[in-house]
Parts: C-alpha cells; structure tokens; sequence
C-alpha cells in the first residue's frame, strides 16, 4: 500500500481524499517509479476540485508532472535506479499521476532527468515551465525577436505567465505582463516585467482590429483576451495560445490574420513528441538558475494537496506549486 491523492466519482458524487492505493490496482507500464516530487498545476487544480471534468476514469490519481527513480524496468531506455521527468501525456487524466508514492508509466512518456536541474527544480519548472519554453521558441521560430517590440504576457502571475515573463526577460525582450492582481506587481517586476497593465483592458469585448502593440504574445487565459491580444499584434508577429483560464472561446474574426498576416501558434505540452520535449528542457537549463527558480516556486507535503489546489482555482496561488511525494 502506498499514500495516494485519489478521486472517485460515484452515487455519492464526486471525491477527492488524501488516501491509501494498492500495487495491484497501479494501470499498466512498462517502468515503475518511487515518486519522489510532483506538482500542482491548473489542470490538476480542475481535477482535484472538480471544477471541470478533465478526469476521464475512475479512480484517479491526478498530477500531471512527476519525478522520480526507476524501481523496475521492461524498457531498455531506462534502468533501476535512473531518474526520470514526465509532463502531461494524459496521466492525471486517463492515468494515474504523479501525486502519488509509486508510480507505473509508458517509458515513451518519459525522458531523463536533465542533469542541470535536480528533482525539485524540475518540478518546479514542470509543465508550466516547460510550455512556457514552447511558447518562447514558437515566437522565435516565426521570427519574433527582442529587437521586434513589446511581448505581451497575459496571465502573468500564473505558473506559465511567471516563465514566460522571465525567460523573455532572460532573452532580452520587452515584456509587458497582464495581471489582474495588482498585488503581484512587485513579482512581476523582479522576474523581468517592464511594464505592467491591467487584465480588465484585454477581458472585455473588443474592436476586429485595435492599434497595432504586440510584436508577439504569450496567451494563458483564451477567450476575450486572446481576442484583443491577437486584434493589437503588430503586421507580421506572432501568437502562442497555450492557455484557457478565462475561457474556452475564442470571439475573434478573420482581420488580424488576413489583413496584417498574424500567427496564431496553438501550444500544446501534453502530446509533444520527445524531441520536441528534450529540445524545451535543453534550452530551459540554458536559460534558469536556482535563483530564477526559487523565485517562482514554493513546495507543500502531500497533506497539502487538496486545500491548495482549492486556492489556485480561486486564484490565490502564484508561481509554481511543487509537492514533496516520498
């Protein structure tokens, strides 16, 4: 038996309990791993809670990022006693996840731990740093360079929005965060922010086409905002749409696209292929130091789980929630 964060739904209705699993109920894998961190991003925040029914199988061990040591191994890519990283491929999902002290995966979601970082620097990274990185490198791919102009950031105070203000920062772009928490001002400003604006001038419903601003924007909210990011993008720049804490929708016309020949880049972190993955992680130990990630992470016990997770769905949680396993 080993401690779990378990969600059940049943004629009682939905659950989520700090609790003990069995072995024989792990899912199938070829690597068994000691967890030994984990983390608590939004989609685990929607699990947890609730609040969005993202959890597709019952019971479930939510978490989508975890590291950990190789116990047992079917694949000749890792061994007993490697260290390993995993991001998103659906586990807190249709998988049990990492907010648990054992674990069994596919070694094909896995990679090696990047020797830059130790277990609870990655976590602190996770998938939140991770898609950040993609976000960053999909402006760059689309020529978008600090020479370009301003970077919007929306969402800033957010686990993603705090990369990618500091790794744009770190590459010597001009950013601009939006926050609607006037409080994280100072955050913002010590990762990197130039300027800081309100989330309230982006929420609303707006113009097809505004006065050209962003030579490029990191979006982790959807909806509206991204609306209005994309209408005031500069002719030929470039959008990464990563996130949907404000909505799924997306209230926009054709204009941006056709007229001033915008990008909209679609992020997702879940299915990335692993080159794609061991490139993101490369460039992320190029990039951060302790410092850096200390700034944007803190770490709470497995106890800690549920209660957290019900604060980031209200918003009070900034930076990177990383979960002491083992």
């Amino acid at each position: 038996m080993f401690n779990a964060i378990l969600i059940n739904k049943n004629e009682q209705g939905y659950q989520c309990e700090l609790s003990q699993a069995s072995e024989a109920d792990l899912p199938d894998g070829d690597v068994e791993i000691a967890v030994q961190y984990s983390t608590l991003n939004y989609k685990d925040g929607l699990a947890i809670t609730g609040a969005s029914p993202v959890v597709r199988q019952f019971p479930m061990v939510p978490g989508i990022d975890l590291v950990g040591e190789v116990t047992e191994s079917q694949s000749e890519r890792f061994q007993k006693g490697d260290l390993v990283l995993l991001n998103g491929f659906g586990v807190g999902e249709v998988h049990w996840g990492g907010l648990a002290e054992k674990a069994r995966l596919k070694s094909d979601w896995l990679i090696n731990l990047p020797s830059a970082f130790s277990g609870v620097q990655a976590m602190a990274i996770g998938t939140a740093g991770y898609t950040a990185m993609l976000c960053v490198q999909a402006l760059e791919k689309h020529g978008v360079m600090p020479e370009s102009g301003d970077i919007l950031v929306t969402g800033a105070n957010g686990g993603v929005g705090s990369y990618a203000v500091r790794l744009l920062n770190k590459l010597g772009y001009r950013v601009v965060a939006s926050t609607g928490r006037p409080e994280e001002h100072d955050y913002l400003t010590q990762l990197g922010a130039s300027e800081i604006i309100d989330r309230a001038t982006l929420s609303e419903p707006g113009r097809p086409l505004q006065k050209e601003r962003w030579a490029g924007v990191v979006d982790c909210v959807g909806s509206h905002t991204l609306a209005n990011a994309c209408a005031s993008t500069k002719y030929g720049g470039a959008v990464a749409a990563c996130g949907l804490a404000q909505g799924m929708d997306f209230p926009a016309s054709v204009a941006p696209f056709i007229l001033r020949g915008v990008t909209l880049c679609g992020i997702d972190s879940v299915m990335r292929p692993l080159p794609d993955r061991e490139s993101a992680w490369s460039r992320l130990a190029e990039l951060l130091t302790a410092e850096d990630i200390d700034q944007i992470g803190k770490t709470i016990s497995l106890d800690d789980v549920i209660p957290t997770a019900k604060a980031l769905m209200e918003g009070k949680v900034r930076g990177r929630v990383v979960v002491k396993i083992q």
